[in-house]
């Protein structure tokens, strides 16, 4: 890269509602716009001379949230000027997100050959349930969308965590992906390191005129295939509410077919969250380089 281009690594949250998802829409489908489409038209008015391309580390589809979703992209700026602060980046492009429900809250100038999605070494969902519900709008207005509300009082959340066990570990999750352009080309075996389910809590519990019992299930994995954890919490509840047992749960699984699991059992988005990306410290090292590389070049895509 030339020696003011630099490449950022910028960790942002969001939350999903109003978007498309969070990777850019084509221009002849644009009824919603997507995160990615925001945030590269904040980076367009830092006004580098390099094409604008960012590369987002986790896609989440449409009304799915993020507390810490990351991307890279480069940044050359004009008449030789030296690479931004990395603190300025963070002001800059908040200003210009403002009126947007999309927040950076970290950048870090990052090796010319970092790539944020292939560079990542895990991703952490955590699903948030809320029980007793009948109705969305018996919720706190400040957890509309924000949740699944169910109107079970209970569940069986014991029988939750034996299902849960099952999911833990290297095997093929081709039953818990939903169907995709690119269905074919994605290795259906996944490793889940965590598949934990544990109480949690309003964002307003001790204002709110009644308590409200929340559940939330965190997921951790390197990488996810497209609908999985929203299909493996349809599953976990269905198990919860006993519509589904545990062995009838390891069947679903072992069938290895996408076909075999119930569409309607499905998590809506509302609930989940991407909360972690994680990387090693030493991909994140960034010394100054010399390399020949032109940096307006990076305006092609590197997905």
């Amino acid at each position: 890269m030339q020696h003011n281009c630099a490449r950022y690594l910028i960790f942002f949250q969001y939350i999903g509602t109003k978007y498309s998802g969070v990777v850019k829409m084509p221009q002849h489908e644009l009824v919603k716009k997507g995160v990615q489409d925001h945030l590269e038209d904040a980076i367009r008015r830092l006004k580098p001379i390099n094409p604008v391309s960012l590369s987002v580390s986790s896609r989440t589809d449409r009304g799915v949230h993020a507390l810490s979703n990351s991307a890279h992209f480069d940044l050359q700026r004009k008449n030789d000027k030296p690479p931004f602060a990395e603190d300025i980046i963070v002001q800059a492009l908040n200003n210009h997100l403002k009126e947007e429900q999309i927040g950076i809250t970290r950048a870090l100038r990052v090796p010319d050959n970092f790539h944020a999605r292939f560079r990542a070494n895990s991703r952490t969902y955590v699903y948030r349930i809320a029980l007793g519900i009948p109705h969305h709008t018996r919720l706190p207005v400040t957890e509309h969308h924000l949740c699944w509300n169910l109107s079970n009082t209970e569940l069986d959340v014991g029988a939750m965590r034996e299902a849960a066990t099952l999911l833990v570990g290297t095997q093929d999750f081709s039953t818990f992906r939903a169907v995709s352009s690119d269905i074919h080309f994605k290795n259906p075996v996944k490793t889940l390191d965590v598949v934990s389910i544990q109480p949690g809590r309003s964002f307003v519990q001790t204002h709110f005129h009644r308590e409200i019992p929340f559940w939330e299930i965190t997921f951790t994995s390197r990488s996810f295939l497209y609908k999985q954890v929203r299909r493996m919490t349809g599953a976990l509840v269905a198990v919860g509410k006993g519509r589904l047992s545990v062995p009838q749960l390891k069947e679903i699984l072992l069938a290895r077919d996408s076909l075999v699991y119930p569409q309607a059992m499905v998590a809506p988005p509302d609930g989940l969250f991407l909360t972690r990306v994680d990387y090693r410290e030493t991909d994140l090292q960034f010394s100054q380089q010399t390399s020949e590389e032109q940096c307006i070049s990076s305006g092609k895509s590197e997905e």
